[in-house]
């Protein structure tokens, strides 16, 4: 063999592992799975399939929106953290999960903190107290003023829940010794028993609730946002109302199994202010009003935000007595 013959076939033999590296690089080797912990058609599926094609594009890698329902969450995070850490299996994490389960079940399947890799929260839904239109109760102090001397019935989504956590907050912070909690199978339960007149309250996410309120078919008497929303003005905060501890949302995040190699995690965390701000995700999270923060919350901050929220809320299940069991 002739020497170029043989320079140019070792050049060959030594670019061969760079070649197959760079043949092989994330995200080459196959679809990317979004694991929504939740059934279709909730807001967490909703905003997986919004993120799914913007995530695709970016990536130029197909993206696949990946339902495993069950156990308030629980089934689906679970799985997410066994899942290997190659950037091909994706979560959107949830402060239902994350925080409230984690603040009131007695054990956890998984670690919260420790067996994720967590990118940033993508969206907020703040908390509403709400009433029927026909409900005596306009102010929030009228509300906590009765729940004092006689039964105020609030219903949720089930014990540990977040309403549930909020709703024994208000008690506790408004020394509301009659505000009496009705466990429900979902929030569409309690829905149903508040319009027709079978409890005084539900506390739930503004998302499922934007219609009844334009339609005035609800009251909300407070909102657990810093500062009024935009699209309804005249509900107060409860942190205005002198409640400031009730104020925080039920979050979804993008994260991973724990050990994600920190260059995908980085182009992952690129990515969530560069989705959000696209015009056609922000009017349809409108719509809902269920909104990315102004100031990204990524990578560390998200991770003590987390920290401290599981601890805030660990310290209200405590005083509240709340503890499920499982």
């Amino acid at each position: 063999m002739k020497r170029r013959e043989l320079l140019a076939a070792g050049a060959a033999t030594l670019a061969a592992p760079w070649v197959h590296a760079q043949s092989s690089a994330w995200p080459s080797k196959g679809p990317i799975r979004l694991i929504c912990q939740y059934p279709p058609g909730g807001l967490v599926d909703t905003v997986a399939r919004m993120m799914a094609p913007h995530l695709s594009s970016a990536l130029s890698q197909t993206v696949v929106v990946d339902n495993r329902a069950g156990a308030g969450g629980l089934i689906g995070t679970e799985f997410a953290a066994r899942q290997a850490a190659d950037g091909y299996s994706l979560l959107v994490s949830h402060a239902s999960v994350h925080i409230y389960a984690t603040a009131t079940r007695r054990t956890m399947p998984f670690d919260p903190v420790n067996d994720f890799t967590h990118m940033g929260m993508l969206v907020e839904a703040p908390m509403l107290l709400l009433v029927r239109a026909q409900s005596p109760y306009q102010t929030l102090a009228q509300y906590v003023n009765a729940a004092k001397s006689k039964p105020v019935r609030f219903g949720t989504s089930g014990i540990g829940s977040a309403n549930h956590l909020y709703g024994e907050l208000l008690k506790i912070e408004g020394q509301a010794s009659e505000h009496d909690h009705v466990p429900y199978q979902g929030s569409a339960p309690a829905m149903q028993d508040l319009l027709g007149g079978q409890i005084d309250s539900v506390f739930d996410p503004v998302t499922t609730n934007v219609n009844q309120l334009k339609a005035g078919s609800l009251r909300a008497l407070a909102v657990s946002t810093p500062n009024r929303m935009a699209a309804f003005p005249n509900i107060p905060t409860f942190a205005e109302l002198g409640y400031g501890s009730l104020t925080g949302s039920q979050w979804l995040g993008l994260s991973a199994p724990k050990n994600l190699p920190p260059p995908i995690a980085q182009r992952l965390t690129s990515l969530i202010p560069e989705i959000l701000a696209k015009p056609d995700v922000m009017a349809r999270l409108e719509e809902v009003q269920t909104l990315p923060r102004k100031t990204p919350v990524v990578g560390d901050d998200f991770v003590k935000l987390i920290q401290t929220q599981i601890s805030s809320w660990s310290a209200v299940a405590k005083r509240a007595k709340v503890e499920v069991i499982a």
